[in-house]
């Protein structure tokens, strides 16, 4: 049975993060907002929660999961960076762009591509999302809430908490977001490759 966290978009209330990252720290699975839709999310390290997240979303090992982080310094731990790629990501952060790289040894080899150990990293732009990473101290395993056999991602958070009450842990609900999925550039090559266009533009990353 999932906990309903109703926070204000912009002011959200402290105790109520904390008691969602309370859950999450014990394993949960969360349904959160972010700057381009609802994401489920889990802690990092917890090879079940990761298992559950996948299962609850119907998605395989090779569907690449993302990591949220708080900043571009939090990155760097978890992904090989040169300076042409750095400069990308700042252009790009926080904001609703996700940047497939080189995953470091601090990402469990699980968690990566199978088999070009790479790694999907984005820094949110939503007031809710970066006060929860906070609290939480690390950065959260995510994958966009698209509900099996739905082409969009969900963005209700009553309708997430009635459809799957069941299997998730909390909803954190910020209400509506953009609705619209993040751009995906994959920076892991010789030049970088546009793999998805979505909410952001080419042209703030001079691409």
């Amino acid at each position: 049975m999932s906990q309903h966290f109703e926070v204000h978009p912009q002011n959200p209330q402290p105790r109520l993060l904390k008691q969602a990252a309370a859950i999450l720290q014990a394993g949960g699975i969360a349904a959160v907002p972010t700057d381009s839709s609802y994401a489920l999310v889990c802690r990092l390290d917890d090879k079940a929660a990761a298992e559950n997240l996948r299962r609850i979303r119907q998605v395989d090992d090779k569907h690449h999961l993302t990591l949220l982080c708080r900043d571009l310094s939090e990155l760097a731990r978890f992904a090989r960076v040169d300076n042409r790629q750095y400069r990308l990501l700042k252009l790009g952060t926080p904001g609703p762009y996700t940047f497939i790289l080189e995953a470091t040894k601090e990402v469990p080899r699980r968690l990566s591509h199978p088999s070009r150990r790479t790694i999907g990293l984005r820094v949110p732009d939503h007031k809710v999302l970066q006060e929860l990473l906070a609290l939480f101290g690390e950065p959260l395993l995510a994958t966009t809430f698209i509900a099996p056999g739905d082409e969009h991602p969900m963005n209700d958070a009553g309708e997430i908490r009635r459809r799957f009450e069941k299997v998730l842990q909390a909803v954190v609900d910020a209400g509506a977001c953009a609705m619209e999925p993040t751009t995906v550039i994959d920076l892991s090559g010789d030049e970088p490759e546009l793999v998805r266009q979505g909410r952001g533009e080419l042209a703030r990353l001079g691409l």
